[in-house]
Order: structure tokens, then C-alpha cells, then sequence
């Protein structure tokens, strides 16, 4: 059964100094989930924010809160998320040595599992991990900033974990990059959770609309579900 089409804005694009202002806008505009970028400065280039954050976010919206944890170790870390409020928390493939220990972590603790792939990163490594998952996040740029160039790669090997989900109930989201442009590809290689930050937060909170439906209509078209 095919995946909905959702659009996840994240709000690392957004202005930092009124954040829940901004996850209000687009959760009003038509955004599906909220997407945290978690950044430590070790496993990425950079630093964003941690569980207070997010906990301090929790109110402005009743979306899904989508928690990337670019962070390593992410173990230690995964219940303060939890109880910060996340509904999906995913860890990266490439954090840590226990991908199993972790990602049963997160479910023993009520909420989705998730597990990221960085654009180098072969999609067998999550072969034997995927009746543990709810989610599989392919990085379509190399983690650590926003605003970077999609790196076109990432259509096929979106198409090939598709292939690799089968029936599943298993979201495939991709991030990075993400715009109405290639939005249409990554989609049509199976993709249905779309990751945007640059293209939704363009243009100040008056255009938030338009982008989130350029995005959703370029999606649904290559999905063969819009005029």
C-alpha cells in the first residue's frame, strides 16, 4: 500500500530567535510533520539544539515531531528526546557501533524509530535493521548544514531502499536539497516523507503556503496523484 505524501519542514531553516512562532506558521500552512535537526558539533560540523529545545517547542504544535539526531553517541541522549516530546527519533547508521541496541531503545520507549544514512553510505547497512524501523532517512546533502546542493545520487539509491522496504509500513523521507525541483525525482524513486528547510522557509512566513504547496504538488504529480 503506497506511503502518504508528506512534507516535513524543518525548521533549521527557520529564524532561530522566534522558533515557535515559526513551527506555529508552518504547522498552519499546511506542513504535515515538524522536522528538529538535533546537531552536536562531533558527529556533524555543527550545533543547533538539544531535548530542552524541543520540549520548549512541544506546545506550538500538535504535528508529528520528526527528531533527526545527528549526534554520537546518540544512546545516552535518546530518553531526554523521548520524554522532550518527539514522536519519531532517528539515529544515524553511522553513530555508533550498537544500530540494534539503539533503535530498540527508542521503541522501548513508546515512540517511532527512524535510522539515517548519510549520502556515502550504502543502503545494505540497513538491510538487517528494517523490521525495527519505522522510518528510513536517506541524506540527500552530507549532514551538518542547510541550504546545500542535492546531490542527484541519492534518486537511485532512494529507488533501491524502496525496493528493500517491499509491503513494510515503513516511511521512506529523504533530506537535503529538497525543492518543487527535485522534489518530482525523489518522489517517483519512492520517497514520501520530503524534507524541506531553504525551499519552505524562503520569502518570511506569508509564502510558507505557497511553498509547502509547490513542494506537495510537485510530489503528488510524479506520484500520478494531481493535474
Amino acid at each position: 500500500m503506497t506511503r502518504p505524501l508528506l512534507i516535513a519542514p524543518s525548521i533549521l531553516a527557520s529564524d532561530f530567535s522566534k522558533l515557535g512562532e515559526d513551527v506555529r506558521a508552518v504547522d498552519q500552512a499546511g506542513g504535515d510533520w515538524i522536522h528538529l535537526d538535533v546537531m552536536d558539533g562531533h558527529f556533524v560540523p555543527n550545533i543547533t539544539f538539544g531535548p530542552d529545545v524541543v520540549k520548549a517547542l512541544r506546545p506550538h504544535s500538535r504535528k508529528i515531531f520528526d527528531v533527526h539526531l545527528m549526534i554520537a553517541p546518540c544512546d545516552p541522549h535518546l530518553e531526554a528526546f523521548a520524554k522532550a516530546g518527539s514522536d519519531i527519533i532517528t539515529v544515524h547508521v553511522e553513530a555508533g557501533p550498537h544500530l540494534h541496541r539503539s533503535l530498540q531503545a527508542i521503541r522501548a520507549l513508546g515512540k517511532k524509530a527512524g535510522v539515517s544514512l548519510n549520502p556515502a553510505t550504502p543502503e545494505n547497512t540497513i538491510e538487517h535493521v528494517l523490521d525495527l524501523v519505522d522510518l528510513v532517512l536517506v541524506m540527500s546533502v552530507n549532514p551538518g548544514f542547510g541550504g546545500q546542493a542535492f546531490i542527484p545520487a541519492a534518486v537511485e539509491k532512494i529507488a533501491r531502499i524502496r525496493a528493500m522496504i517491499g509491503g513494510r509500513p515503513i516511511d521512506l523521507e529523504v533530506d537535503g536539497g529538497v525543492t518543487p525541483e527535485t522534489a518530482a525525482a525523489v518522489t517517483a524513486a519512492g520517497a514520501n516523507v520530503l524534507v524541506a528547510g531553504s525551499a519552505v522557509f524562503k520569502g518570511g512566513a506569508s509564502a510558507y503556503r505557497g511553498n509547502i504547496s509547490a513542494i506537495r504538488n510537485a510530489g503528488a504529480l510524479a506520484r500520478g496523484e494531481a493535474a
